[in-house]
């Protein structure tokens, strides 16, 4: 097992403790960084407590930190920034014994793009998400699917996450036109949202918004 893997290991290894699960959750869920304070209040347990869970997701490598004043205020008296926590950018996928799922996607998407047989690909994503079964809530049916949807207003829907996230890294072309069609097939037969390409950093490259 390489160190990375083992990594990856520990990093899900961190999740049994189930309170600490609870605070991964907390800031999954969230609009934006979150700090201790919110996520204690959320699980109802002391801030000591939500802090020492929210740094060992940190340590796991599954939060980042960041800093900012929460009042607004700059300058002398303002304070000191508080910390905040929100999602890492890194993937953590666990196999035993170790398999290359990731290598051979890796390998396929580069073969799509070389060949241009990027439309097929379009297409067949766009056909296999129309027949999965439908959860008629769309924030419900993209939370299933990995995309951790939050309403950035009342007629937009942001994904914090791109399931495909380290292959749409390496092939930006076509593993994002890929997504698109996906989302576009997991939202046929709806009339309310629509699908466009909207990259930015820090989340996925697609957004909803009402038709």
């Amino acid at each position: 097992m390489t160190t990375e893997d083992l990594h990856d290991l520990d990093a899900v290894a961190s999740l049994t403790d189930r309170v600490r699960r609870q605070a991964y959750q907390v800031v999954a869920d969230g609009t934006g960084p979150i700090g201790r304070d919110e996520v204690a209040g959320a699980l109802g347990v002391g801030r000591t407590l939500a802090a020492f869970h929210l740094d060992k997701l940190v340590a796991a490598g599954l939060l980042e930190v960041s800093y900012a004043r929460r009042s607004g205020k700059s300058g002398p008296g303002a304070g000191r920034p508080a910390k905040l926590y929100h999602l890492a950018a890194a993937e953590h996928a666990v196999s035993v014994p170790p398999r290359a799922y990731r290598a051979a996607a890796e390998l396929l998407a580069e073969a799509l793009e070389q060949a241009g047989a990027e439309e097929m690909l379009y297409k067949v994503a766009q056909r296999h998400a129309r027949n999965i079964p439908k959860n008629p809530d769309v924030m419900d049916l993209l939370a299933e699917h990995g995309y951790v949807p939050v309403k950035g207003a009342p007629d937009r829907i942001e994904l914090r996450n791109c399931p495909f996230h380290r292959l749409a890294e390496q092939f930006p072309p076509v593993i994002c036109g890929m997504n698109l069609a996906m989302i576009e097939g997991l939202l046929d037969g709806t009339s309310e949202w629509t699908a466009r390409m909207d990259p930015a950093a820090g989340r996925c490259c697609v957004t909803l918004s009402k038709k």
